[in-house]
């Protein structure tokens, strides 16, 4: 049995198979499409997904409640394990403050447990490679505080960069307005978007073309990597039903910074529904996000 539990939420985005290799429940953040709502018992293929999508469905989604937090807990504190909660960042989802409060109230129930919870402030792959490194540095028998105190201390050198192909989803979300979702469709204007230190996504560029927004993630991650002398970390890709334009970044990313990316997977559902098909993103460790 290992030193204690690590938890986290489906959008962590990472391969299925992961987390049953390295003993990791997750919660789940429901979406809904045309009134039925999809869970983990009932989960969409990325690929059904963004088919629906295309087609012209508007999915929306839901937070992880206080209750749902605690079904996936208190199995693990009544077999006295220690956990330590990886959650989606605040600034997109009310989902950590809900396992906040679930949390502080199973202290009070069981007193001898230990149960932390970290806002990662990271969505997607990032947050999976926030897991990832949780799961790194307890296979090195780190403590949980250990840990926890490294994660909260780093959790701005998780760097998210990532490009959409389709402006009128972030528009539907209100990342950008309807004029300008018009106008950069009409001249194939691609934006170029981060995860800011409070964990909110937050445009920083426009670049004209498909392949140039890909290769601007490379020019983004070179600049953030190249100061930072830190143990590099994994890098990270996920896509919205585009594996080969993930490739593509890949591939570049070896060409150009000698890189290898350990992790290509879709976006699903929960950050698909605001992102839409076409979506790259690109994670790493660097010195600012």
């Amino acid at each position: 049995m290992p030193k204690f539990v690590i938890t986290t939420e489906n959008t962590a985005d990472l391969p299925q198979e992961y987390y049953q290799q390295h003993n990791i429940e997750y919660m789940y953040l429901p979406c809904t499409i045309d009134g039925k709502v999809y869970n983990k018992d009932n989960a969409l293929s990325s690929k059904e997904f963004y088919a629906i999508m295309r087609d012209g469905a508007m999915p929306t989604t839901s937070q992880v409640n206080s209750e749902d937090a605690k079904a996936v807990w208190v199995p693990m504190l009544e077999a006295g394990q220690a956990i330590l909660h990886l959650s989606f960042s605040s600034a997109l989802s009310g989902t950590y403050n809900s396992c906040r409060i679930a949390a502080e109230e199973l202290r009070e129930e069981y007193p001898e447990c230990k149960l932390i919870v970290i806002d990662s402030v990271c969505a997607s792959l990032g947050q999976g490679m926030f897991v990832d490194k949780a799961v790194k540095m307890r296979d090195e028998e780190k403590s949980i505080d250990e840990v926890a105190d490294f994660l909260e201390q780093h959790k701005t050198n998780f760097c998210h960069v990532f490009t959409v192909d389709d402006l009128h989803h972030l528009h539907r979300g209100g990342r950008v307005s309807k004029m300008a979702a018009l106008i950069g469709t009409m001249i194939n204007l691609k934006p170029i978007l981060h995860v800011d230190n409070e964990g909110k996504l937050i445009p920083v560029n426009k670049v004209r073309g498909r392949k140039k927004s890909l290769l601007e993630l490379i020019s983004m991650m070179q600049e953030r990597t190249t100061d930072y002398t830190d143990e590099p970390g994994e890098v990270f890709v996920s896509h919205g039903d585009c594996l080969e334009d993930a490739e593509f970044v890949a591939k570049n990313i070896k060409e150009k910074l000698g890189r290898e990316v350990s992790i290509i997977n879709p976006v699903g559902a929960t950050i698909g529904a605001h992102a839409g098909p076409g979506t790259v993103a690109l994670f790493f460790m660097g010195t600012k996000r």
